[in-house]
């Protein structure tokens, strides 16, 4: 467990450049704080406690500004940067070596009780308030623009930007 503590701190150092070392990651950085709550609340879900889990998320957002269902599957390496209005739902699925900013919602897009959140590949970075609603999959190595709506699936390393998210990273260049 101590090991995957230090490897977040690692990736966290190594993503911004504005993080002055590992200790100041450690001790100052909602966003890892957010992702270490989240491995106990999930931890807490998985073994049937399902209303301590959502208590202890929430104190976690109390303290973090990040709302992580307990529910939600987040992989190795995931990363909030600045933190501060992220919102992921319960049946969201994040892969390793994900990047997303403040303000990035992994929302559902119905009631019924089936998989109704995003599904985030590896490698994948979300620019900051973006918006990513339903069931739908965000492909390996994407890239999804701050301030983008996207409610349909991105093609690995594909580049989306906009509202609603068009693929903008195929544009020719002019003459």
């Amino acid at each position: 467990m101590l090991r995957r503590l230090r490897e977040d701190v690692r990736t966290m150092c190594d993503r911004d450049p504005a993080a002055k070392g590992c200790l100041e990651v450690a001790l100052c950085y909602p966003g890892v704080h957010a992702v270490w709550g989240h491995r106990v609340a999930h931890r807490l879900w998985n073994g049937g406690f399902e209303l301590l889990a959502r208590l202890f998320s929430q104190l976690v957002r109390l303290l973090t500004g990040v709302e992580i269902h307990p529910g939600a599957t987040i992989g190795r390496r995931v990363t909030i940067d600045h933190g501060m209005g992220v919102v992921i739902g319960e049946t969201a699925e994040i892969g390793n070596d994900v990047h997303m900013y403040h303000g990035v919602t992994l929302g559902g897009d119905t009631n019924e009780p089936v998989k109704r959140h995003p599904t985030i590949e590896d490698g994948v970075k979300i620019g900051a308030n973006a918006t990513l609603l339903g069931d739908i999959t965000i492909g390996e190595d994407a890239a999804v623009g701050a301030g983008s709506v996207v409610t349909d699936d991105i093609e690995p390393g594909a580049t989306v930007a906009g509202v609603p998210a068009t693929r903008i990273d195929d544009r020719q260049p002019e003459d």
